[in-house]
């Protein structure tokens, strides 16, 4: 039976649909020998030959559910072309190809989802989802009175306005530190709400991705979901 590209390419997990689609924009995708590049186009998983960067994909792949702990230091990508590490060299012992779920900067540390689960990946970074994260950070100084509230009401990033934030205070010092839970993940989104306000990130670490947590996993280690929090993740108990 066939179906959009991009959907089979995310279902067979090689990466989100989102950015499946831009692989197809940008001429990486071959059916059957012949370069797609229009968004819509579809094929057969079963009988078509689907080849995305030079690699045909297995559209029934076993599912993988990792939690990792990245340390500060990794890139939150499968490969980089400027050579530096990335949370794959991470993953040892872990053959079957998966890919982050969202991003951490290089300088930023905590948790990550990796899977080859396209439509778990899709789901879990759409807008809809409103799948809390919660990250501590440590700013460079105290903010002003009443801007921490600016923050928490929503401002304006990119032209669109942040969904509300919930901003609580762990450590009190010159250089505080904060817990920050969002519904959304934009691009270096915690950094830029501070910068905003004049109170720049020194630190950032992701320490909850809706009900999961990085207790007992030090940085640089990963666990296995279990089946149950897979099912919580897709909404499904």
């Amino acid at each position: 039976m066939q179906e959009r590209l991009q959907k089979i390419i995310a279902r067979a997990g090689v990466t989100s649909r989102r950015k499946a689609e831009g692989l197809i924009l940008a001429g990486c995708v071959t059916v059957n020998g012949r370069v797609v590049t229009q968004l819509g186009s579809k094929a057969d998983p079963a009988g078509d030959k689907i080849v995305v960067d030079g690699r045909a994909i297995r559209p029934h792949g076993q599912r993988v559910y990792l939690l990792l702990n990245k340390p500060v230091g990794y890139i939150s990508t499968v490969s980089d072309p400027e050579h530096r590490p990335t949370v794959m060299a991470l993953l040892r012992g872990i053959r079957e190809r998966v890919y982050p779920v969202g991003r951490l900067d290089y300088h930023s540390s905590g948790l990550l989802i990796m899977t080859n689960d396209g439509d778990l990946a899709n789901y879990l970074m759409s807008r809809a989802s409103l799948v809390p994260r919660t990250y501590q950070v440590k700013l460079a100084e105290q903010p002003a009175a009443g801007k921490l509230a600016l923050l928490e009401r929503g401002i304006a990033l990119d032209g669109r306005r942040t969904a509300p934030a919930r901003i609580r205070p762990l450590v009190r010092r010159d250089r505080p530190w904060y817990e920050v839970t969002l519904v959304e993940g934009r691009y270096h989104q915690v950094r830029r709400m501070f910068e905003r306000i004049g109170c720049p990130v020194l630190k950032l670490k992701r320490v909850r991705i809706a009900f999961l947590t990085d207790q007992g996993l030090r940085p640089g280690e990963f666990r296995h979901l279990s089946p149950r929090e897979v099912r919580r993740l897709k909404g499904h108990g």
